[in-house]
């Protein structure tokens, strides 16, 4: 019976892994140790509500160009668990064929006019990204400065709501709940610091949980001892699920400033005030020097 390996890592990839800043890998480091962690075994899951394709150029690329052997546990669940694949540099651009849930992918309809609305309205602050197969994810520019994007938020959020609304599906924003006639909400709107996400209900950062360890259950051994990361609330659900399950866990919030919740779990947090992609690259420097 094979050994299982002594870490599991599921990981968030803007915040901790990409800088919010830039949206690219930005710390050398953190491509030198995710290479040196898949050597050793252990299992790597980019639990994100980024699109492969970004995850293709933004993270792919680099590691491969970092030396990533063949033969690694290496996987990527993108839109919140709606889109997967896994990485090694046998396959084709380092990542293998793409599966995705088309149950969890919004009306056409909806994306045109999001889409619309982006070009007319909003495109002086953010861009309609079109990699996205499942979710809409409207973004803000990295020309345009956070507090600006942050003041125009609410205003496209609540426009995105009421095109949803108005064709007859129940929609959540936050605490905003807007049932559809049979009581149903079957949508919800996520914003973040650098985006809005409109997505199914389904999905999110647990179901990514599960489908990374039905990816794992297929190439070896599952860990008992998981790592997860994020830089936001809703990245709990990934130890949230993990600890439902059995698993050892403890979550890592490299964005602690948004509060720390009470969790029957340990929440690491990195010294000194350090937050993001530099808390990222502390972490997995730990890791891999960890016996």
């Amino acid at each position: 019976m094979t050994t299982p390996p002594r870490l599991g890592l599921l990981l968030d990839v803007d915040g901790p892994i990409a800088s919010p800043v830039s949206r690219t890998i930005a710390i050398p480091s953190i491509v030198e140790d995710l290479v040196a962690l898949a050597a050793q075994g252990i299992p790597v899951v980019f639990n994100t509500g980024r699109s492969d394709a970004f995850i293709r150029e933004q993270v792919v690329g680099p590691l491969l160009a970092g030396g990533l052997a063949s033969g690694g546990r290496v996987h990527a669940v993108c839109e919140k668990g709606a889109v997967w694949c896994s990485i090694d540099p046998r396959f084709d651009g380092g990542m293998s064929a793409i599966e995705v849930a088309e149950d969890l992918a919004l009306p056409v309809d909806f994306a045109d006019e999001m889409r619309a609305l982006v070009a007319d309205t909003f495109a002086d602050v953010v861009f309609y990204d079109e990699t996205k197969r499942a979710m809409v994810s409207i973004e803000q520019r990295v020309d345009v400065p956070s507090a600006t994007f942050l003041a125009r938020q609410p205003d496209l959020d609540a426009r995105a709501m009421d095109a949803l609304v108005r064709r007859g599906y129940g929609v959540r924003r936050l605490d905003d709940v807007r049932a559809a006639d049979d009581g149903s909400v079957t949508w919800r709107i996520d914003p973040t610091i650098i985006s809005t996400d409109i997505e199914s209900a389904r999905t999110g950062k647990d179901m990514g949980a599960e489908r990374a360890l039905e990816l794992l259950a297929d190439d070896g051994a599952l860990p008992a001892t998981w790592r997860t990361v994020g830089d936001s609330r809703s990245d709990y659900a990934m130890a949230d699920w993990l600890h439902e399950h059995g698993y050892d866990v403890a979550h890592v919030d490299v964005r602690p400033a948004d509060g720390v919740p009470e969790t029957p779990y340990p929440v690491l947090t990195a010294p000194d005030g350090v937050i993001h992609d530099a808390a990222g690259a502390r972490f997995l420097r730990t890791w891999v020097t960890a016996p």
